[in-house]
């Protein structure tokens, strides 16, 4: 039941993604992060299968650090998007991702931007977009409250709509969701709505002396 969904705002970038780790219907942790800081004005937020999610992302991570060492610039936000886009083309030929992504930037030249790649390799430049389940309903709800240009305070208020209809109309929904958002000061972590936490492992029991067997 991932949820992984952003917007532009007005002179930013944000992206919002839920923080659970699940194999098959086992809660492994609801602290994942599935947002990775790309460079200092890049995010990746992505979803699907654990390990290709892991993997491709921080191989793309990896190759942006690369390029902006040989070359001493950082790749523009449209040129991480469209070799982002270039590997998992590559990919879908051979042993493809599981894999759909937002990514978020902000450039000195053009402002902040949202592009749009899935595990198929399209790629779009968009103002909204969300991946998983919970698409359905934060689709609808930025439909009808985004616009254009709106504040953070503003943007921030539409993300908690959009996670309040994910926890009611989902049967089962993440319990908790981390936001990051880049603008001209950089890319961060804004804030997590927590609702649980994971469980703490019960301690080990001591184990008892050998009980002798009567013949």
């Amino acid at each position: 039941m991932e949820c992984v969904f952003g917007l532009v705002g007005d002179g930013f970038s944000l992206v919002v993604a839920d923080t659970s780790a699940v194999q098959s219907i086992v809660v492994q942790k609801t602290s994942e992060d599935k947002i990775m800081l790309l460079d200092s004005h890049k995010l990746m937020g992505a979803s699907g299968e654990s390990g290709d999610r892991v993997q491709f992302t921080e191989y793309i991570q990896k190759n942006v650090h690369l390029y902006q060492f040989r070359n001493g610039i950082p790749l523009t936000t449209a040129a991480a998007a469209n070799f982002t886009r270039g590997e998992l083309a590559t990919a879908l030929r051979k042993n493809p991702y599981s894999v759909n992504l937002l990514l978020a930037g902000f450039d000195k030249d053009v402002g902040p931007s949202l592009y749009y790649i899935d595990y198929i390799a399209t790629l779009h430049k968009v103002e909204k977009a969300a991946f998983g389940y919970g698409a359905y309903f934060i689709l609808s709800m930025m439909d009808k409250y985004y616009h254009k240009g709106m504040s953070l305070e503003d943007s921030l208020e539409l993300v908690e709509k959009c996670i309040s209809e994910i926890k009611s109309r989902l049967v089962i929904a993440p319990p908790n969701f981390v936001i990051k958002i880049v603008d001209k000061d950089g890319a961060r972590e804004h804030s997590w709505h927590k609702t649980i936490g994971d469980v703490a492992a019960p301690p080990v029991a001591e184990l008892s002396s050998p009980v002798e067997v009567q013949s």
